[in-house]
């Protein structure tokens, strides 16, 4: 390996955790920042892993998914949590740091590194003739020319932003009060629908129109008026428009009543097991503790719990369902992959754990075994699983326990949430005894003390 380069584009998250794994492993890598040379509309400066819109990096609790995410990351030797780690501030039971000496120490590493070339340039595209092996790694701000090859290159699956309506965990509606429904009867009873009177529907309305809602940034702006119109702005265009629009109730008859409600909210299944179910037509910008406080006026959904929160922004990144496989690589390119945002994945934690996994299997390639997939028991194995299966279109996943196998428990979703862990951390472990056996040789190896 000694000869080998690989190539990575964008010093983020990813990048950064892949090349500093690589490296601390005898690979050679030549990182491509296009930063200080192009600049963005969100970071403020040139360092690598800058953290642009928040200092946390979420809990460190076992009975919150991003904090299974970072233990079993933690197992697995993450570069970036370590450096999260030394320059954290307190947050309670969260993991958040000081972001100006996040950036600067992470830099540091990589700097210091000489297995680690930095390239200060723009990649406009990458040449897929060689045989050279190419991460990409670019986040939610890929440059436009960038994003323009991409475009071409995953035959126009690549997105733009997000229009993500929220999604809720299945056993926390409450069931006596939803009934299963398809408009007109027309479908196999995949939706839930969660029935309005007209004193409900207004409470809901009045409450919404006034919420509080995210600045919407210049570069968003035109998004509110194109076909993601947020929830909010509908509602706000007339105190009916929801009843004609995302909460029409016309063909969805209850079965309790034999009538047609005032208003419904439509659930509808997001995976197979049935465990996540989004709120239909809920795109949205509100602020996230407004999100719990107005779905919960929703019947039904008084106790419910959000898996992952709605969000308009900004945002490039592939439908990697479509165009990678099971390794997070190009199907059609084995030597090119994806890690981070732009591969479909949403947040900080998930960004570092994709960056990982694949820096796993690029040293496991290039040590003459095979790739391979994380157990899915794990919540990095259940969450790369859920991103390149998912059917229909992608909207960028983060970890949570809606992704990990069911677990046949009787208790509380508390009690639940810690099993899970429990499950994961011991699937990890005995991962590690056996794939990762090459992995664990190096894992005392850093660039932060070599």
């Amino acid at each position: 390996m000694r000869d080998t380069y690989v190539h990575v584009v964008g010093g983020g998250l990813a990048g950064s955790e892949i090349a500093l794994q690589l490296a601390s492993r005898g690979i050679h890598v030549v990182l491509h920042e296009m930063r200080p040379m192009e600049v963005t509309k969100v970071h403020t400066s040139a360092m690598f892993a800058e953290l642009v819109c928040s200092n946390s990096l979420k809990s460190n609790d076992l009975s919150n998914a991003e904090g299974l995410l970072k233990e079993e990351l933690r197992m697995l030797g993450s570069k970036l949590l370590q450096i999260a780690e030394k320059c954290a501030v307190p947050a309670g039971k969260s993991l958040a740091v000081d972001r100006k000496r996040f950036s600067e120490m992470v830099s540091e590493a990589l700097w210091n590194e000489n297995r680690i070339i930095i390239r200060r340039e723009l990649i406009e595209q990458i040449p897929l003739e060689d045989n050279t092996l190419w991460v990409i790694a670019t986040g939610p701000v890929t440059h436009r020319r960038f994003a323009g090859w991409l475009q071409k290159l995953t035959g126009g699956f690549l997105h733009f932003f997000d229009a993500v309506s929220p999604i809720i965990y299945a056993d926390s509606i409450d069931m006596q009060k939803v009934y299963v429904a398809d408009r007109y009867g027309k479908g196999s009873g995949d939706y839930l629908n969660c029935p309005m009177n007209e004193e409900e529907y207004e409470i809901f309305w009045k409450e919404l129109v006034n919420a509080e809602t995210v600045e919407v940034h210049d570069f968003d702006k035109g998004l509110l008026f194109e076909r993601c119109q947020p929830i909010e702005e509908i509602a706000r265009s007339g105190k009916d428009a929801l009843r004609y629009g995302p909460l029409k109730p016309v063909g969805l008859l209850d079965p309790r009543t034999g009538k047609e409600p005032y208003a419904v909210v439509q659930l509808r299944k997001e995976n197979r097991e049935g465990t996540l179910y989004s709120l239909v037509g809920f795109q949205t910008r509100l602020r996230w503790k407004e999100q719990k406080r107005i779905i919960r006026l929703i019947p039904g959904l008084e106790k419910a719990e959000i898996a992952r929160y709605g969000v308009i922004h900004k945002n490039v990144y592939i439908e990697a369902n479509r165009v990678l496989d099971d390794f997070l690589r190009l199907r059609k390119h084995k030597k090119l992959f994806f890690a981070g945002q732009v591969a479909g994945f949403e947040g900080y934690v998930s960004a570092i754990a994709t960056g990982l996994f694949v820096a796993f299997n690029i040293y496991r390639s290039l040590s003459g075994q095979d790739m391979t997939s994380f157990p899915r028991e794990t919540m990095l194995g259940s969450l790369v699983n859920a991103v390149v299966h998912h059917e229909g279109t992608l909207k960028p996943m983060y970890a949570n326990f809606g992704l990990l196998p069911p677990l046949a428990l009787r208790g509380s979703r508390l009690e639940k949430r810690l099993e899970m862990s429990k499950r994961a951390l011991s699937a990890i472990k005995e991962f590690l005894d056996s794939e990762g056996k090459a992995w664990q040789t190096f894992r005392s190896r850093s660039a932060l003390t070599s």
